[in-house]
């Protein structure tokens, strides 16, 4: 009787909520994460993937991939990748999110053709990104070369000097609208008679967005970065689509790595540490992020 009388009140309602997240949690993100550092400690190939017979190596495997030839030169693409996409995303996403707060005639419209972007799959947009990059008959290409920029064709894709970018500049592209989307949850927060008393004091523009929109924005500037270097390192498909991680490892990051060793070369182990590695990067991220948000509150 007491289990039905917590039902009637709502507490019996919110506990199988709550239980039915953690079982959810569990199942299908701490297990797996779980089994991923067991198969990093292991020695798992192809052969013996199937069975349980699996010796553990313990460190080993992370010696062996730390000490490959390729690990350092990926390990500088992914941070290279990460910096970048999240500054361009940061910085346009606020340019956009302070420009859709002003009311303007289909401003509603635009916003959500920004948005649109956002919901379409990232292999589909690898696909976008990959005609328009393509260095005979691609768009940008034409367009530099109408304006008088280059002269003579960007191998986007193929070029081991740029092919790296070309997959910034479409991850870019791709989280901008959530960038955009939160900043401007953030923006909307700030009380309007705090420009409105700076503007009287003879305060400018620049002088409101760096004294007050700046400050006042700093807990949603730190979500922001926070999700977006957890996005970006998750990243794969726009990689799959452009350019595999090549030519010759110009391109590959961690996270397209892990995948080439677990699957091209049944090396499962080595995707394993690969992904370990990654993990302990995001929830190093996420502890700052947490930390700096507990302090924030207690100033």
């Amino acid at each position: 009787m007491r289990g039905f009388g917590a039902f009637r009140d709502g507490r019996g309602f919110d506990i199988t909520l709550v239980t039915l997240a953690l079982a959810y949690l569990f199942v299908f993100a701490a297990l797996p994460m779980l089994y991923t550092v067991v198969m990093s400690l292991q020695k798992i190939d192809m052969f013996t993937l199937g069975t349980l017979n699996r010796p553990f190596v313990g460190l080993r495997n992370y010696e062996r991939v730390l000490h490959m030839p390729q690990a350092w030169r990926i390990a500088r693409n992914t941070g290279i990748f990460v910096a970048l996409s999240v500054l361009f995303q940061l910085l346009i996403g606020l340019a956009l999110a302070m420009f859709f707060q002003q009311e303007f005639p289909g401003g509603s419209t635009l916003r959500g053709l920004f948005l649109a972007g956002w919901v379409m799959p990232a292999l589909v947009v690898g696909a976008i990104w990959r005609w328009l990059l393509a260095g005979d008959f691609g768009v940008v290409n034409y367009l530099l070369a109408s304006t008088g920029i280059v002269h003579n064709h960007i191998f986007w894709i193929s070029d081991p000097h740029v092919a790296l970018y070309s997959v910034i500049i479409a991850n870019i592209w791709l989280g901008i609208p959530f960038n955009m989307l939160l900043l401007s949850v953030g923006l909307a927060a700030i009380p309007g008679d705090v420009y409105e008393a700076a503007a009287i004091d003879g305060a400018g523009r620049f002088s409101r967005f760096v004294f007050i929109t700046l400050p006042l924005m700093r807990a949603t500037l730190g979500a922001v970065v926070a999700l977006s270097i957890i996005f970006t390192m998750q990243q794969y498909d726009l990689f799959a689509a452009l350019t595999q991680g090549g030519p010759s490892n110009s391109s590959n990051v961690a996270q397209y790595w892990s995948w080439q060793l677990s699957f091209e070369t049944y090396d499962i182990s080595g995707g394993s540490v690969v992904a370990v590695l990654m993990i302990i990067v995001v929830i190093l991220v996420a502890a700052i992020y947490v930390r700096s948000t507990r302090l924030e509150q207690r100033v």
